[in-house]
C-alpha cells in the first residue's frame, strides 16, 4: 500500500514481458526484477505445461483414430496438472499471518512451492490432516521464502516445517502426521 492524499489505497504494478505488459493490482504479484519471472507465472507454470502437453496428446491420438485412447489420456494429464497446481493445497496464508496463527493454536507451518515433488508427496500424504498446517506458498510470499532461506543456511529447500520452534528440512511424514493429530 502506498500513501495516496493522505489515505492509503493498493498500489497499481505493471509488468514488461516482452511486446506486452501485464498491469495487475497491489498484493498477490510482484513486478518483474532482474528478469525473474513473475511469481503468478511461476506458480501455475508446470500446471499449464502438463495440460498443454495433455491436449497435444489428445490431438496425436485423434489423428491416429484413437479418440478413446486420447480421451483417458487427456484426462490423466488433467488430474497430473490438478495435482501439481496450487490448488491441490490448502489455502496458502502469508508468512506472518502463519506465524500468528502458529503461535496461537500450536499447530506447524509448511513452508512449500508448487511443482515441488517432496511438497506434493508431503500434501498427499497427510491426507484431511494437511488442512490442518499453516502453509506458506515461498513463490507467493517473500517473507516466506526469506524464513525457509534463514533456515535452510540460504537456500529455498521444500517442504521446510517449522514446529515449537523445531524446524525440518523435508521431514518424515509420519512425525508430521503425528503433530497434526495432537
Amino acid at each position: 500500500m502506498e500513501a495516496v492524499d493522505g489515505g492509503t489505497r493498493p498500489r497499481r504494478v505493471r509488468w514488461t514481458l516482452g511486446a506486452g505488459s501485464v498491469s495487475t493490482g497491489a498484493g498477490w504479484a510482484q513486478p518483474l526484477v532482474d528478469g525473474n519471472v513473475p511469481s503468478v507465472v511461476r506458480r501455475w507454470a508446470l500446471t499449464v505445461l502438463t495440460a498443454t502437453f495433455g491436449v497435444v496428446v489428445l490431438a496425436s491420438q485423434l489423428a491416429a483414430g484413437l479418440p478413446v485412447v486420447g480421451g483417458v489420456e487427456f484426462l490423466i494429464f488433467l488430474a497430473v496438472a490438478f495435482a501439481v497446481s496450487p490448488r491441490a493445497f490448502p489455502r496458502s496464508m502469508g508468512a506472518a499471518e502463519a506465524q500468528r496463527a502458529s503461535a496461537a493454536d500450536g499447530l506447524p507451518i509448511v513452508y512449500w512451492r508448487p511443482g515441488c515433488r517432496y511438497c506434493l508427496q508431503l500434501r498427499f500424504s497427510l491426507g484431511r490432516l494437511a488442512r490442518r498446517a499453516h502453509w506458506v506458498d515461498i513463490w507467493h510470499d517473500p517473507e516466506g521464502a526469506a524464513a525457509v532461506r534463514a533456515i535452510t543456511g540460504g537456500n529455498e529447500t521444500v517442504p521446510t516445517v517449522v514446529f515449537d520452534a523445531e524446524a525440518v528440512v523435508n521431514p518424515d511424514r509420519g512425525w508430521l502426521r503425528e503433530r497434526l493429530r495432537y
